[in-house]
């Protein structure tokens, strides 16, 4: 008989099941806390940032909204309190115990057995866009998924037109993986996806750049960096 050359197989993986996330978890950081999305606590703070022709453009790329009636918007996130997969969060700013709320995340395409997972529906209010709070909020749910739940991979996806996504992934230490071309159709629109990931793997050295970024050493008295993040990796 012929002996036959095995089949070339990947390295056995070790761990348990990685844990679900939780709406009750609170992730506190200098800047902001996360926590578990609340209709009767959230919605009537975020809805004059996010209704309007005017704030219209915030949904663009989310899979809801644009929201016109309040109603309908409690009824919304009424819906995301319940919600197993996404599970939603609200960012709150830590500005003088006045706990602003001032966008919105989640954990979503949840597969404890694989360990894997995506952040996604972002929504963030000019007020919390491109500042160390948004910053310090995506590293909160990293070092979450990877030291708290034991994922070893994490995901972040986006609309290919979505350039300041694309861009943000990249700069928060993600790495490209592909196009999946002809992805979705989103409200009768095509849809081809960038994809990107994070590994268990790159944490470390991830985590040491986020860190040091948003160290306050950082900052000058305006507030300004005085390096970029990206230069923390280098």
């Amino acid at each position: 008989m012929t002996s036959r050359t095995p089949n070339p197989l990947g390295p056995p993986v070790g761990g348990n099941t990685a844990q679900r996330p939780s709406r009750e978890t609170r992730l506190v950081g200098r800047h902001v806390t996360l926590v578990g999305v609340s209709s009767a606590q959230h919605a009537d703070q975020l809805y004059p940032h996010i209704s309007g022709p005017e704030n219209a453009y915030l949904w663009d790329y989310l899979f809801d909204g644009p929201f016109d009636d309040i109603a309908v918007f409690r009824a919304n996130l009424k819906a995301k309190e319940t919600s197993q997969d996404p599970v939603f969060y609200s960012i709150l700013l830590n500005d003088q115990g006045n706990n602003e709320v001032v966008g919105m995340t989640s954990y979503l395409r949840i597969e404890p057995g694989h360990r894997c997972i995506e952040v996604g529906s972002l929504l963030f209010l000019p007020k919390l866009q491109r500042t160390p709070a948004a910053t310090e909020a995506m590293y909160l749910m990293a070092r979450h998924v990877f030291e708290d739940l034991g994922y070893r991979r994490y995901e972040w996806k986006c609309n290919e037109l979505n350039a300041p996504s694309r861009r943000a992934a990249l700069r928060l230490g993600f790495t490209y993986d592909g196009l999946f071309r002809k992805h979705m159709i989103v409200r009768g629109l095509n849809r081809d996806t960038t994809w990107f990931s994070m590994i268990d793997d790159d944490w470390p050295g991830i985590k040491q750049a986020l860190e040091a970024w948003l160290d306050p050493s950082n900052f000058d008295g305006e507030g300004k960096q005085k390096k970029r993040l990206e230069e923390f990796r280098q």
